[in-house]
C-alpha cells in the first residue's frame, strides 16, 4: 500500500500517484521516472480513445501528448485515495502547438489552448501503479481545438446503410 522514499519514510498511494502528476508536467517530462512508478506488468489507459500502453510504451503516452501541447499542465482539483485506488478529477490544459494525429491524418496546430475535464483512476499494488485508467472528456478536446464532430458525413453514412 505504501513505497519507501528516500529517507525511509513509506510513501503512500496519495504520494505516489502526486508524484506521477509531477513528472508528467511541462517543465519535467520525465518518462522514464514515470514508467518507474509502475509495476513490471502495469498499464496506462486512454479509456475514451480506446488506447492501451504498457511497459516502456508508458512514456510514449507522455511525450506524444506533450509533443501536441507541449505547455501541458494538470490541474489537481480534488484527489481522493481510498485503500489501493486513488482518484482524482483534474483539468488537463495547453496550447495545441504540434500535430494532432487522427485516423484521417495529422490536425496541424491551431494555437488555441485546451481546458479538459478529466477523471483519473489509480489503481495501486505494493505501492507501485498497477493500473491507471484516464477518462479525459476527448470531445470537449476536440471542439476545442478546432476539430468538432462531423455530423453530416455520419448521417450521409447512415443513410446509405
Amino acid at each position: 500500500m505504501a513505497r519507501q522514499s528516500r529517507t525511509g519514510r513509506m510513501k503512500s498511494n496519495e504520494e505516489i500517484v502526486r508524484e506521477a502528476y509531477r513528472l508528467a508536467e511541462r517543465d519535467v517530462l520525465d518518462g522514464p521516472g514515470f514508467r518507474a512508478l509502475f509495476t513490471e506488468d502495469g498499464t496506462f489507459n486512454d479509456m475514451p480513445n480506446g488506447l492501451t500502453f504498457r511497459g516502456d510504451q508508458i512514456p510514449q503516452a507522455l511525450t506524444g501528448f506533450a509533443g501536441v501541447f507541449p505547455d501541458v499542465h494538470r490541474e489537481l482539483l480534488d484527489v481522493h485515495a481510498l485503500g489501493d485506488v486513488v482518484a482524482v478529477e483534474l483539468r488537463i490544459q495547453g496550447t495545441h502547438l504540434g500535430g494532432f494525429p487522427t485516423p484521417a491524418g495529422e490536425i496541424p496546430p491551431t494555437g488555441n489552448r485546451i481546458d479538459v475535464p478529466t477523471a483519473d483512476l489509480w489503481h495501486l499494488r505494493d505501492g507501485k501503479i498497477e493500473r491507471f485508467d484516464c477518462y479525459n472528456a476527448a470531445n470537449v478536446l476536440l471542439a476545442q481545438i478546432g476539430a468538432g464532430p462531423d455530423f453530416d458525413s455520419a448521417i450521409a453514412a447512415a443513410a446509405g446503410a
